[in-house]
């Protein structure tokens, strides 16, 4: 995958928010956050370069970069985190504000029919058969109306975490589901299982507000 483009942009988006989150999450000294986000970036580039290139109709390419992201600087920091600590912190470093809004927007398309066809196209386009650094996804509408469920059967984020030799913290990961949820506002979500806890898949429901059970 190509550094420049979508890559770059996400690290300069991203960068001093991971860099200020380890400050005020994880007690850096501002001096040690900055080392290490000098550390990261090579090793940002560095896993970025070897991913391939993702189909033009995938729409897990920005998850996959977000999650090379959180390795980069993962990695780098010299006393690991609890996985509460470090679920903490990836999400407050990834939920700027330029996140918020756009999850805002998105959430506005949220059950519209066009989000629906898209699930379904997605369902139907199982990118992880041609790049186990995708996903593969099945479309379930509940049978009440009040929503939908993503259900993941190939994550790649567990195999890009795997292969860096971090999985173990691949939940703080999937915590973010839930909080790029609230901050869209237009659904709850919903989850039973994740792969990286050893469930059968990764289940993302979206329920109406005010539809929840």
């Amino acid at each position: 995958m190509k550094y420049i483009g979508m890559p770059m942009g996400m690290w300069w988006l991203l960068k001093w928010s991971f860099q200020k989150n380890m400050v005020t999450v994880l007690g850096f000294k501002e001096s040690a956050a900055a080392q290490i986000t000098k550390k990261a970036k090579p090793k940002y580039k560095e896993i970025i370069a070897k991913l391939p290139e993702f189909e033009k109709s995938d729409r897990f390419k920005m998850n996959l970069v977000n999650c090379a992201m959180f390795a980069a600087f993962y990695l780098h920091i010299p006393e690991k985190p609890t996985l509460m600590q470090a679920t903490d912190f990836y999400g407050k470093a990834m939920m700027t504000g330029a996140v918020r809004w756009f999850c805002r927007m998105s959430e506005k398309q949220k059950f519209s029919e066009k989000d629906i066809q898209n699930m379904k196209d997605t369902a139907a386009f199982k990118a992880a058969d041609r790049n186990p650094y995708s996903w593969n996804m099945d479309y379930f509408p509940y049978a009440d109306g009040s929503g939908y469920e993503a259900r993941f059967t190939k994550c790649g984020i567990c195999t890009l975490m795997r292969e860096l030799g971090i999985y173990e913290v691949v939940p703080a990961m999937c915590r973010l589901d839930y909080t790029m949820s609230e901050a869209g506002g237009a659904s709850e979500f919903v989850r039973e299982y994740t792969l990286a806890s050893g469930g059968p898949y990764c289940d993302c429901g979206y329920k109406k507000k005010g539809k929840v059970k």
